[in-house]
């Protein structure tokens, strides 16, 4: 691969980007309970003309959106193919790595226990984890890993949930306690099977125990409750579920949630009966689309070092579309209910500590949720994130909008998909509401 694309997804890999929410703002006080009344199917314009001009010129090998009104199912939108030199048209059932659009549904697990009171959501997470009692924190964020001040708080759920505990990221953070997360190998997330020039050669944790062990002995960037700080805090969080609920963190959401929600095309390794539904995923450069982890020789047909709440992820567009319907749901699907209502409006709910600084980050001028990026003001009801190949997704509980858009290309960040997507979809649903 081109040195200049292995130079920016050594410095982004697996980074996730925030959904940005504020294309909502323009609803504000349109007729959209007529427009929402409106028959099926809906145009959809502007989202159908973003795709189209990324898969036409083949900027893309192929895309699909999943855009839902109410409690309809969803209307498919999908343009090109599995891979560039695979004819298989690409569809919502096929497969994709959706990254962190995995953290939401990690953190609503964990606020199905917070309900259940089996655990809290203040509560520190040294109650389960006892290694995490007395942290450290760098003097300097990214700075020395020898000077430290003692932590003047514990970490606690809310802080795990919220990317406010101080934990770092191999992905985010620089300097000496970029490479000790290498070493210590909790770098929790997967690309290709290929090894990357320029990317670290370590192996990763060899379970979510000794993930969580590993990372108890580094020290905290940030002090906890203080700061916004995209982080390895919902893998972590995998590990607190385990232990409250008493499953493994992978039964656990096969039974509380895959399950109920009819989800059997979500996988942290893609089985062989469905490994003809994955996708490929590219990396890009100045060149175009580069081979990056092809369907036929993926590393989601290997099992993963453990499961990754943070970004382990693979599904498909019906699957999490239905997981999405379940938060509109206020926890119900299909008549069933899933989550508690009260779980689901606290989960999408702003739970940053007060006082926990933002400015300048992805979620600058608004909240965060169990692991999902909450609209505020005019967005308020908005909850989602995005993935680092390509994925986006959110629901709009105010609107009753659900809306995801899936395709595979690292590093995030080449296209502005993430950010074009929300427009597109506001740009829609304004257009739908005036001539309603």
């Amino acid at each position: 691969m081109p040195a200049e694309f292995h130079v920016e997804l050594t410095r982004r890999r697996l980074l996730s980007s925030g959904l940005w929410l504020g294309a909502g703002a323009g609803l504000a006080g349109l007729p959209l309970a007529r427009a929402l009344a409106a028959p099926q199917p809906l145009p959809w314009t502007n989202v159908t003309g973003l795709i189209d001009s990324y898969v036409a010129p083949r900027k893309l090998a192929g895309a699909v959106a999943a855009m839902g009104r109410g409690f309809d199912p969803a209307q498919i939108i999908a343009r090109g193919t599995h891979a560039l030199d695979n004819p298989v048209p690409i569809g919502a059932d096929s497969l994709f790595r959706i990254y962190s659009m995995t953290k939401p549904i990690t953190g609503m697990a964990a606020m199905i226990l917070i309900d259940e009171g089996k655990l809290v959501l203040d509560q520190p997470i040294a109650d389960l984890l006892p290694k995490f009692a007395k942290m450290q924190v760098q003097a300097v964020p990214d700075g020395s890993i020898t000077e430290l001040v003692p932590a003047t708080r514990a970490i606690t759920v809310r802080h795990l949930l919220t990317h406010t505990a101080g934990l770092g990221y191999s992905i985010i953070q620089t300097g000496p306690i970029k490479t000790a997360y290498e070493r210590a190998g909790v770098v929790p997330g997967q690309v290709s099977r290929t090894q990357a020039r320029g990317m670290p050669d370590v192996p990763t944790a060899p379970s979510l125990a000794e993930f969580a062990d590993r990372l108890a002995e580094l020290p905290l960037v940030y002090q906890p409750g203080t700061q916004w700080s995209y982080s390895v805090s919902l893998d972590l969080l995998g590990r607190v579920i385990e232990l409250a609920s008493g499953q493994s963190f992978e039964g656990f959401l096969q039974d509380r949630l895959f399950g109920p929600c009819g989800m059997d095309s979500t996988f942290f390794r893609v089985p062989a009966s469905a490994a003809a539904r994955l996708t490929d995923n590219y990396g890009v450069d100045k060149t175009g689309l580069v081979p990056l982890d092809p369907a036929g020789n993926s590393i989601y047909l290997d099992a993963p070092a453990f499961p990754f709440g943070g970004a382990g992820l693979v599904s498909s567009p019906r699957d999490y579309d239905r997981f999405l319907l379940m938060l509109l749901g206020k926890g119900v699907l299909g008549g069933k209910r899933v989550m508690s209502e009260r779980a689901v409006t606290v989960g999408m709910s702003n739970l940053l500590p007060e006082g926990a600084a933002t400015a300048g980050t992805m979620v600058d001028s608004a909240g965060f949720g169990a692991g999902g990026r909450v609209g505020l003001g005019n967005t308020s009801g908005q909850f989602g994130w995005g993935g680092a190949a390509g994925t986006v997704a959110m629901v709009d509980a105010a609107r009753g909008v659900r809306a995801s858009f899936y395709t595979q290309y690292m590093p995030s960040n080449a296209y502005p998909l993430h950010a074009d997507f929300p427009k597109a979809v506001a740009a829609d649903m304004i257009a739908l509401a005036k001539g309603a």
